[in-house]
């Protein structure tokens, strides 16, 4: 790519950018109601942009475009929250001499966040299955009692989410 061609796309990007920056922020924080996540949510989904290497130009509605980006870090914040909530209410039943340091607390939300991103997408059965044995460590009996399924069916989930798992690239 020569430089006349770099300049025009960068330039391609400011103005679309510009043009639809300010409107992104309002779509966004009419969805979360802060603004300051609000502009952080709409800065993730132009870097998401830029990442995916798109031309502006090739974008036929770029409001639908960013917008569809927007909700899905939307969804993926609103999915965060919800996990860490849980988290903290587990925290919360274990005495305070067995609570882990903060340090510690913060590695374990960031890989409950990872496994959950790992495991979207699975029915819900399959990563209740899955995170029975592999954070509670049931057996499958054990599994297969609490969600009322057979032994075979969660063998089949722990295919299911292992396969997941190695296909993000992670370790169960």
């Amino acid at each position: 790519m020569d430089l006349h061609a770099v300049r025009s796309h960068n330039n391609a990007l400011g103005f679309f950018f510009s043009d639809h920056h300010r409107w992104l922020v309002q779509f966004v924080q009419r969805q979360l109601r802060n603004r300051a996540d609000a502009e952080d949510t709409a800065a993730e989904t132009f870097c998401q942009m830029l990442n995916a290497r798109v031309d502006p130009a090739s974008i036929e509605q770029p409001r639908a475009f960013l917008s569809t980006i927007a909700r899905r870090l939307i969804f993926d914040r609103h999915r965060r929250k919800r996990l860490e909530l849980a988290y903290l209410e587990r925290l919360a039943q274990i005495p305070e001499a067995l609570m882990p340091p903060p340090e510690e607390r913060l590695l374990l939300l960031e890989a409950l966040d990872a496994i959950d991103q790992t495991l979207d997408g699975l029915p819900l059965l399959v990563k209740k299955a899955f995170l029975y044995s592999q954070l509670d460590g049931f057996s499958y009996v054990e599994i297969s009692r609490r969600l009322g399924i057979s032994e075979r069916t969660v063998g089949r989930y722990m295919t299911q989410a292992l396969r997941q798992c190695y296909l993000c690239g992670a370790q169960p």
